[in-house]
């Protein structure tokens, strides 16, 4: 089998190969998590790590980066497959061809996505876990989603040299339910942007009112359609409370079993808005002219969204589940996720107690500040580097 080989490399240089496919294919979660990762980690490479040369593989797109957009050293292998082909392909048929031959020889290859390709032999491999809600909450899953999950994600566990997850929450899942060793796991925080801030853009409020029609005070959730963020209950609890002229807006786009969630919405059509998928340069406005953030989550593998609202000033309600203790510290209200009650007493407080609220934009604005992409680009950068046996300017496995 011949594999693809690179431009002729320095002997002092280290080839790692990111699977970037989340990145071109999804708008938001990990495909936004992808697209910041490593966006900080080619800028950081850039300026910090010359030796190292990347490859950014993925299946189906051009990309979302202009040639003109990467730092100098940076490849691209785009396939005109989707990436359901190339899942098929590789771990439903289980054809053991390597991604080298795609990519070209690297010396490091990276996942952020739960699953790894085939790799050659010679090959080290890291992997991040983002979750494993689809083992702790079958039910809130399409059952032949669970089941592929369920195979392939154990199998990339089994054979990733080293494992990044979002929270310690998801460490200890991992090291429960699969058995990982623990010290193959490693906690790899993810970071607020630096758009996500106190200070508004000219006119957003206007934009706001105009595409979306948000011209009354609203409490705001972001995530995904489907069972584990809980939004029935937080709609129930919402059209409890006695503020009329306050709306529940929820910003997500469908992912599976959404269907509960539109006709609990449009039974309070003056009180709730399904806003649909709201693009990403929308954000930071959508969340700077809410009056509450509110995350009920079943389960979070992280919870963003969480930070991303402390960062625009904004106090939050959290679920007390899995990881978002963890993510908000003590700068949210916490509440029990099956709770209807108390979720619905613990958003009339935050929005009626003043200091309450002043309270937790301050300790919100501080809790924000501590996460940041740079900070995990330079965690995975060294994680890469341990993987590799390399320091700045070393590289014994750089020989072809």
């Amino acid at each position: 089998m011949s594999v693809a080989q690179p431009n002729e490399l320095q002997p002092s240089m280290t080839r790692i190969g990111i699977d970037y496919t989340a990145a071109v294919q999804q708008r938001a979660g990990i495909g936004r998590y992808t697209r910041e990762l490593v966006g900080a980690l080619l800028r950081l490479s850039a300026a910090e790590a010359p030796d190292l040369i990347y490859t950014l593989f993925a299946a189906a797109g051009k990309g979302s980066f202009r040639k003109e957009d990467l730092p100098p050293g940076i490849r691209r292998r785009f396939l005109p497959l989707s990436d359901e082909w190339m899942a098929r392909f590789w771990h439903r048929l289980q054809v053991p061809l390597p991604v080298e031959v795609f990519t070209g020889r690297v010396d490091l290859f990276y996942s952020p996505d739960f699953v790894l390709p085939p790799t050659l032999p010679t090959t080290r491999t890291l992997l991040t876990v983002h979750d494993l809600s689809f083992l702790r909450y079958p039910e809130h899953f399409v059952p032949k989603l669970v089941r592929y999950l369920a195979r392939v994600v154990p199998d990339s566990v089994r054979r990733a040299d080293r494992i990044l997850a979002d929270s310690e929450a998801t460490r200890t899942d991992l090291i429960e339910l699969l058995g990982t060793p623990p010290e193959k796991v490693e906690v790899l925080y993810s970071g607020v942007d630096a758009r996500f801030g106190l200070q508004p853009e000219e006119g957003e409020r206007e934009r706001l009112r105009a595409r979306y029609g948000l011209d009354r005070p609203y409490v705001l959730a972001v995530g995904t359609l489907q069972p584990r963020k809980n939004y029935v209950r937080l709609i129930r609890a919402f059209v409890r409370l006695p503020i009329d002229q306050t709306v529940l807006v929820i910003a997500g786009g469908r992912g599976w079993l959404y269907e509960e969630v539109l006709q609990e919405a449009a039974r309070f059509p003056d009180r709730v808005r399904v806003l649909g998928f709201v693009e990403d340069a929308d954000l930071p406005a959508l969340y700077r002219g809410a009056s509450l953030f509110v995350m009920p989550s079943f389960y979070e593998g992280f919870g963003l969204p969480v930070l991303e609202a402390m960062a625009c000033g904004v106090p939050v309600v959290c679920s007390r589940a899995s990881s978002l203790p963890e993510v908000a510290g003590d700068a949210a209200l916490l509440i029990d996720p099956h709770d209807e009650e108390g979720l619905a007493e613990a958003i009339q407080r935050a929005l009626g107690d003043e200091g309450l609220r002043a309270q937790m934009r301050e300790r919100g604005l501080a809790r924000s500040a501590v996460f940041t992409w740079d900070r995990a680009a330079r965690q995975l950068l060294r994680v890469m580097r341990e993987l590799c046996g390399t320091t700045a300017g070393s590289c014994p496995t750089g020989q072809e």
